[in-house]
This record gives C-alpha cells, structure tokens and sequence, in this order.
C-alpha cells in the first residue's frame, strides 16, 4: 500500500536528481521527457511543483534551457488545460532574458504557441504583463524577446493597452541597444499588420522612418524587408508617397549590405507601388543595382533580373535592364556572370522570339564558352527553357557540341542531361547527323558517372525515337564496345544492355544482345561475370520460358560453379528466379 502511495512521488524525484546531475545528456533526456512525468504527476502537482521547479532553472547549460523552452510549449493539456495555460509563462518568461539567443527564440515561439490556444480575457491580464516586464528589463535580452511577442496581445487588447503597446513598440525602436532596435525592426511587419490603419500611417510610419535612418546599417538592412511588409499593408496611394521614398534612398546607401537587401526586395515592391512609379521610380533605381560598385550587389540585382523582366513591359526590359545584363555578362567577378547564367534563360519567354534570337543569343553563347565552369553549369542547366525555339536550338548546338568534351566533368554531365530534350527538338534526321557520334563516344569517357549517365541517355533517346531506330543506329555500336581491354567500358556496355532490354522488347534482345551477355559469362574479372548473372535475372521477365530454359538457365549453372563467391552468390539469386518463372 505504501508503495502505491509514493509511486506518483517517484518521477518527480527522478526529475529533481537528474537535473542537477553533473551530466548534460542526462539533464536534456529529463527535460525530453516533461511530458510524461506531468502525466504522471497530475494537472493540480504539475501546476504546483513542476513549473515553479523549472522556473527556478533558467542558470542551466544552453542545451538544457533550450530542450526546457520547446518542450514547455507542449505542456498546455498537462497543466488542466486552456485554461491554466497561463501557469506555463513565468518559466517562458525567465528562458526569454536568457544569454543565449536561440533559448530566447525557442522560448518566443513556444508563448507564442501558447497565446495562440488562451482566450482574450487571459491573453490581457496573464500575457500582458508578461510583456509589460519584458519591455522594461533590465537586460536587453529581455527588450529583445518582447519584439516578437507584441502582435500576440494587440488585437485582444483594450484601447488604454494598445496605446501602450505602440508606446513600447516606439521605445524600443529607438532602444540604445543595436540589437533590440534590430529585433524591432524584424518584427515590424508581425506587429503592423495588427494595427488599426489609423495608428499604422501615423505611429508605426513615424517609428519606421527613423529606423530607416538608423546609424546601424544592421539595422537599416532589415529595414528594407520593412518596406516590403508595410507595401503590402499600404493603400498604393500611401506607399507611394512613404515607402517608395525610403526605398529609393536604400538604393544609394552607403553600406553595400543595405544595397544587397534592397536588390533582393526591389521586384516585391513593384506590383505594390504599381507599372508608372515602377517605370518611372524603380527601373532606375534597379538599374543602378546592377552597375553597382561592390559585386555582392551585382550577384543580387543579376540573380533577379528574369523577375524583374517579368514584372516591367518588354519594351523597358529591352531598353533600360538588356544593356546592363550584356555588360553583367562580361563582368570581372565570375560569381556575378554565374549568377546572371543562372537565370538569364528566363528572360527569352519574356522578351519574346526575335528578341532573344536577336539580342540574347550572343549571350547565351558567350556564357556557355565562359572560362568558369559554375557559369557554364548554370547556363546549361537552364536549356530547357530555350530548347523549343528551332533557331536558337541550331544556333545553340556548337556550343553544345564543344561543352560535351569539357575538361569538367560535371559540364559533360549536365550536357548528357538535356541531350534528349534536344534531340526530341531537332528530330531525329538533325540528331544521327550532329549529336550520334557525341553520345556514342561518352561511354568511353573516362569517368564512371558519364558512362553511366551516357547509357541512361541512350535508353531516352530510344523511348523517343524508337525501337527500329536503336536497332539500326544504336544497339549494333553499342553491343561492339564489349570487347574493350579495361573492364570498367565492358561493365558500363552490360549497363546498357540491362537498360535497353526493357525498352525494345524479347525479340531484340533474345536476337541481339542475349547473345553478347551470354559470351561475357566466359569474362576473366569476376566484377563482370556477376553483373552478367544480374542481368540475366532481369532477362527473365522479358523473354519467353523457353529462352530461359535453353539459353539462360545454362549459362547461369555455369557462372553457379565459378571460384568467386560473388559470382556464385549472384548466379544462384538468378537460378531462383529461374525456378520461379519457370513454376508459374
């Protein structure tokens, strides 16, 4: 009976011990486990015991505080309920004035996956004041916190307190402190998007203009996000006349980090202020963005250039962003010519046909022949986009020619990968000329992921054009590089086989290429030997019983006898296969 009576005690105490245990692991796996003991405990002890307990240790390690911090967001149905969910804030509480700031962040989000199940009444006298003694720490961990929890409590709060509210919002906006003023401004368009239109012209737009004047530029650089998330809070008349101003300015910052971020968010703002400010205001301003001084900010502006297109009417693209991307594309930085061939293919649905013929071209090609190899990658990882235009597929193809024997390899592999795509372009008269010999020689390359990637090619290339076109054209050549001295070519052509014989069917392979598998059994590298027992395991389902009894089945007793284990291990895994087709 006494045992039944102290066993509720017995997890509690087990959490007590572990969590001064000198063992960091072992305090974690405690705190991993809240959950059950609060079960265990019981809503009424969990509630009296558990949280104070943990409320007292906010001093831990960083990994036991931020297990603490994630798992006390869990905790509502432990503690009674909706109801008392306020008991799990002071420990929340204590964790958000903590050093470490991923503890802080992870105890922000748990209040706030808290405050998201409380009613208004309790958000307004238990989450309130919690925000009220955050905004007045001591500490600037504590100011940092309260940031992200603002546009929790506002929309339930009363009028007296959402004036209060704004009042803190304001305080801390102007904090002494970079790194509040930081979290401030990150938190604004959370926090904007909870107020009253009123209060957002007026307090909010006051409070965000000096913000962007802040003598931080880590402070103005997220600043630039706020013009965004305010743009779309805005009436179009009202962004106009207070974002877009603020927006131009970042453009000319001083601090090329500033300049970046509003490279990176100048296409958003377009749509918000509409196509006259956007023609008359941005098209500039972005302009600027892809001449600037520093690199970082030409690699931002290119990488945007294709949304920016898209977004502006052909004729402006083609008068005021195609200039800059020529020069982009002999710019010195090799990073900002890789990031500009990463999406310049975008541009030729937009500017249309003629214009991409006509003007962007002489780009793709001057790209595709670029000294950097990341540069050709990324143009020809992007072919698809162009591939359909008959000109540009021809016009494309010498350069595409030259790229399959690049020194890199992986720019002969991405080629490999779109040699289908243009060939089903071409048709298949162009392709025998100009592109068969190409994919016959990759599988002698010399590296394995070529080879590979060639025999996977060819097996594309006859679902495209047929089995009667592989059989006369492919197969024949293929099936004679199996005498090649180095087994690694004879491994990649039974790859091949393996691939193909899906595709034309039992005639072919039993009259062509069961035959070259066969001879390859009498193969001296046990490497090929036992590939060919695989491959002969996936003949079965495609030819007929009677092949496997008269061809196969005795060329697998034969490999089933060979002094490699392996050998023997794969011809015996075939010979079962055998046995099974066979009983059906």
């Amino acid at each position: 009976m006494a045992a039944m009576v102290e066993e509720p005690l017995y997890p509690i105490a087990v959490l007590i011990d572990e969590l001064k245990n000198d063992d960091v692991q072992l305090r974690i796996n405690s705190v991993r486990r809240l959950s059950t003991i609060a079960r265990a405990l019981g809503e009424d002890r969990t509630r009296r015991e558990l949280i104070p307990f943990l409320a007292d240790g906010s001093d831990d390690d960083e990994e036991v505080l931020l297990a603490m911090a994630e798992e006390l967001g869990n905790l509502v149905p432990y503690v009674g309920g909706v109801e008392y969910a306020h008991s799990l804030l002071p420990p929340l509480e204590a964790l958000c004035d903590v050093e470490e700031s991923a503890v802080r962040e992870k105890a922000v989000a748990s209040l706030c996956k808290i405050a998201s199940v409380m009613n208004e009444r309790d958000l307004v006298e238990w989450f309130a004041p919690v925000v009220k003694r955050l905004a007045a720490g001591e500490w600037f961990t504590a100011r940092v916190s309260v940031c992200g929890l603002l546009h929790i409590v506002y929309p339930s709060a009363p009028e007296l307190l959402r004036a209060e509210l704004r009042t803190i919002y304001n305080q801390l906006s102007h904090d002494d402190m970079p790194l509040v003023r930081r979290a401030a401004i990150s938190n604004l368009g959370k926090f904007a998007a909870t107020i009253e239109p009123a209060f957002l012209k007026t307090d909010i737009m006051a409070v965000f203009r000096d913000l962007t004047q802040d003598e931080q530029d880590s402070v103005r650089l997220l600043a630039v996000e706020g013009c965004a998330a305010l743009g779309r809070l805005l009436q179009t008349s009202d962004c106009i006349a207070c974002v877009l101003p603020l927006i131009l300015n970042f453009s000319q910052d001083k601090s090329w980090r500033v300049r970046y971020m509003v490279a990176n968010q100048l296409y958003e703002l377009c749509e918000t202020v509409g196509p006259e400010c956007t023609r008359v205001d941005l098209v500039p301003a972005y302009v600027r963005l892809l001449r600037d001084n520093e690199a970082e900010v030409r690699i931002a502006a290119a990488d945007k250039v294709t949304k920016f297109c898209e977004i502006v009417q052909p004729e402006i693209a083609m008068q005021s962003i195609l200039p800059c991307v020529k020069e982009l594309s002999l710019d010195s930085s090799q990073h900002v010519r890789a990031a500009l061939a990463s999406v310049i293919m975008g541009m030729a649905p937009v500017l249309g046909k003629d214009a991409t013929i006509e003007q962007l071209l002489p780009i793709f090609l001057a790209l595709l022949k670029d000294e950097f190899p990341d540069v050709r990658l990324n143009i020809i990882s992007k072919l698809d986009q162009v591939i359909g235009i008959d000109l540009l597929s021809q016009s494309l193809l010498p350069a595409i020619v030259e790229l399959a024997e690049d020194k890199h390899w992986r720019v002969r592999l991405a080629i490999i990968e779109y040699i289908p795509l243009l060939a089903s372009q071409l048709g298949v008269e162009f392709f025998d000329d100009k592109l068969g010999a190409l994919c016959m020689h990759w599988l002698g390359d010399q590296v394995c992921s070529i080879r590979e990637a060639a025999a996977n090619n060819l097996k594309r290339l006859t679902e495209e054009f047929g089995t009667e076109w592989a059989c006369r054209h492919i197969i024949p050549q293929v099936l004679e590089m199996i005498n090649n001295p180095h087994y690694l070519y004879r491994l990649t052509i039974l790859y091949a086989i393996s691939l193909f014989a899906p595709v034309v069917g039992s005639e072919v392979t039993c009259q062509m290429m069961l035959p070259v598998v066969i001879n390859a059994a009498k193969d001296r590298i046990p490497n090929v030997k036992f590939n060919v027992a695989k491959i002969l395991q996936s003949f079965i389902p495609i030819v007929g019983s009677e092949v496997v009894e008269q061809s196969i089945r005795p060329c697998l007793v034969e490999l089933s006898e060979d002094p490699d284990v392996d050998v023997r291990y794969f011809a015996n895994q075939a010979l079962q296969s055998c046995e099974q087709a066979m009983s059906m």
